[in-house]
């Protein structure tokens, strides 16, 4: 004999509903620089409307900010500011790298910028493109949101992984390779 349910109520899996709010009420975190920023301002504005997707409340806490949207390069003089940053966003959370810039360092291949944030901080997508379009950072967005769904779990496991746990590149120490030594004859 099947119970029979009112019209009214949904029957689902917890973590199915969890990342189904976590991923249709992402807050944004903007770290924005040059022309990236530009066009993360336009993604938020009328004509493309972030707000269909739910993620239009950019706030400028990390504290109540669960995804990070890095646009445009990075200097390493403010490359403490973004860890610090992104150490202060509550957990789950994640990051979009946005431009070429944000991603590789673009154009600029000097000491003085950062040649690619995923050194410093994990990064979920990447958003090619100097600058990319709006429509690219909404495709993100939805690739992230659709990311969110599968993997996600009430109790976080999925950022304990030992993937995400890892030592980002940029801070684990070389070693030193000793010099050849030189015969005189």
């Amino acid at each position: 004999m099947a119970i029979e349910l009112p019209e009214n109520v949904v029957v689902s899996k917890l973590d199915e509903l969890a990342n189904w709010c976590r991923k249709n009420s992402l807050w944004p975190m903007p770290f924005a620089t040059a022309c990236c920023g530009i066009e993360l301002m336009a993604t938020g504005a009328s004509r493309h409307d972030l707000a269909r997707f739910g993620a239009e409340v950019f706030r400028f806490s990390p504290r109540q900010c669960d995804l990070m949207i890095v646009a445009g390069r990075v200097a390493m003089k403010m490359l403490p500011v973004l860890q610090r940053i992104w150490q202060q966003m509550s957990e789950p959370k994640w990051c979009i790298s946005m431009g070429a810039c944000a991603s590789t360092g673009g154009v600029f291949d000097t000491y003085a910028v950062v040649q690619g944030i995923d050194r410093f901080i994990p990064v979920d997508m990447y958003v090619p493109g100097c600058p990319p379009r709006p429509e690219q950072l909404i495709q993100a967005i939805i690739d992230l949101q659709d990311k969110i769904q599968a993997e996600g779990t009430i109790m976080g496991d999925e950022f304990e992984l030992p993937a995400r746990q890892q030592p980002k590149r940029a801070l684990i120490e070389l070693p030193v390779i000793p010099a050849p030594a030189i015969h005189r004859l």
